[in-house]
């Protein structure tokens, strides 16, 4: 069974990253686990903070969840253009100390998508992830990609997943890179 670790970058209870990510899971099929990861306890990256306590438990556990799964999609928001701050933060705190980089990124599959309530989607916020997974790695599966944008009109007031032209592209785009996952594992 391919296990794949899907980690939302936004903190917000209401979050369409978070809505976007339990809709993947629930568009999952056969084949194929999508477990789900926030960023909450991750505190801001501070290397004093490092050095005197280590990493902390919540990005310990989640580092243990991305090293036992065979791929990762990074279900990221878009703040002013870009890369929101705690999403960044998270990765910077996952990379530390820099010899478990291979272990965590190293040849891993890697997918991004996004929910923005804007027009362009996430494309802008993706586009800035490139040159961090790069550095860190990782295997970046570019098969598809996958804005969601005016989420506001794709999600209900539930956070529930409405617009049916998106879930059959969630579907294709989940189930793409399972198997992109999947493959690299075998």
């Amino acid at each position: 069974m391919t296990r794949i670790l899907g980690i939302s970058g936004s903190l917000r209870a209401g979050s369409f990253n978070t809505a976007l990510l339990r809709a993947a899971q629930q568009v999952a099929g056969d084949g194929f686990e999508l477990e789900m990861a926030t960023l909450h306890g991750i505190p801001l990256y501070d290397g004093d903070v490092e050095a005197t306590n280590g990493i902390p438990e919540a990005a310990s556990a989640l580092k243990d969840k991305i090293a036992a799964s065979d791929g990762v999609l990074l279900v990221t928001p878009e703040y002013n253009n870009g890369v929101p701050g705690v999403f960044k933060n998270g990765i910077d705190w996952l990379s530390r100390p820099a010899g478990d980089i291979p272990r965590l990124f190293g040849g891993k599959p890697f997918a991004l998508i996004g929910a923005s309530p804007g027009g362009f989607g996430t494309i802008l916020s993706q586009n800035h992830w490139l040159p961090v997974l790069k550095t860190l790695g990782v295997d970046l599966w570019a098969g598809s990609r996958l804005y969601v944008s005016r989420a506001g009109q794709a999600f209900d007031a539930n956070g529930e997943l409405v617009d049916d032209k998106v879930r059959a592209q969630l579907a294709e785009f989940v189930r793409g890179f399972a198997a992109f996952a999947g493959d690299k594992r075998s």
